[in-house]
């Protein structure tokens, strides 16, 4: 299995942008009964690296998510950011959550302004800049719209706007395209795919689709079933960049890299839907 802290797709810096190394995350009830959501779990992830996660339903890819943004303890094990030992929040990092996470009474212009004022930026600066992003998503004019004016994919764009506002080194990315329809699902995917080839930030992404890990990734890792979920796979995804992730998914060599994660992921799907089924 290649080296996990190697440098990757556009790296450079001596240091992972973000490393989760041997982390354990255990949970107790308020009766006192214990669930380890993941045990002895490594991974990083390289500056400029686009790096996604799969594994079974329920097997921890959020709990891991979690721990990287600082949301989330780890039991044991250490989390860093370039290097440095993450304390609190992950002020470096920009976090797409999978559900809604727009505010309905503003705007879609307001909803993306959001970090900006928290961070205390002016207003005219603040304007200029979410404007911007709008623009940068596809949704020129559409800054007075509010989210029940907007469909899936259109809010999906503003949250997209959102998160990369105040251009985090890290993007932390939650099944974030798990709701919409297939077309503008990979309108969405190609989206965040040419954004992310003009700055190159470090990218986790977690997600249940392997064909979307596969077109859009660097590197695939596989977890494996709950609990004491940790990886079980790492696979390089050789695809010259750039991609289409529709036009990908015809190559070859896209086949062969879905044959053989597959092949891993399988037997874990199983236990885990095994382990649900007797719950």
């Amino acid at each position: 299995m290649p080296d996990p802290r190697a440098n990757q797709a556009g790296g450079g810096a001596d240091q992972p942008a973000l490393l989760l190394e041997q982390v354990t995350c255990t949970f107790i009830s308020p009766g006192g009964a214990s669930y380890t959501a993941m045990r002895d779990a490594t991974l990083a992830v390289a500056p400029g690296e686009f790096v996604s996660v799969v594994g079974p339903t329920g097997c921890g890819k959020s709990t891991l998510l979690n721990m990287a943004a600082g949301l989330l303890r780890p039991t044991s094990g250490r989390v860093q950011v370039f290097g440095q030992p993450l304390q609190g929040v992950n002020s470096r990092a920009g976090y797409m959550f999978q559900g809604e996470a727009l505010m309905p009474w503003r705007s879609a212009q307001a909803n993306v302004a959001t970090g900006l004022e928290f961070a205390g930026v002016s207003a005219a600066e603040t304007a200029e800049r979410s404007r911007e992003w709008l623009r940068r998503v596809g949704l020129g004019g559409f800054e007075n719209r509010y989210p029940h004016q907007m469909s899936g994919g259109m809010r999906k764009r503003v949250m997209l706007a959102q998160t990369l506002i105040r251009d985090p080194d890290i993007i932390l990315m939650d099944e974030p395209f798990s709701a919409l329809d297939v077309q503008t699902r990979q309108l969405m995917e190609n989206e965040v795919l040419d954004l992310w080839m003009a700055r190159r930030k470090a990218v986790l992404f977690i997600t249940h689709d392997l064909d979307e890990a596969i077109a859009m990734s660097d590197r695939v890792v596989v977890l494996s079933a709950g609990p004491d979920t940790h990886p079980i796979g790492e696979f390089i995804i050789d695809i010259p960049r750039p991609r289409d992730v529709a036009e990908v998914r015809m190559q070859p060599r896209f086949v062969e890299l879905h044959q053989a994660i597959w092949a891993v992921l399988r037997d874990e799907v199983l236990k885990g839907y095994e382990r649900q089924r007797r719950a």
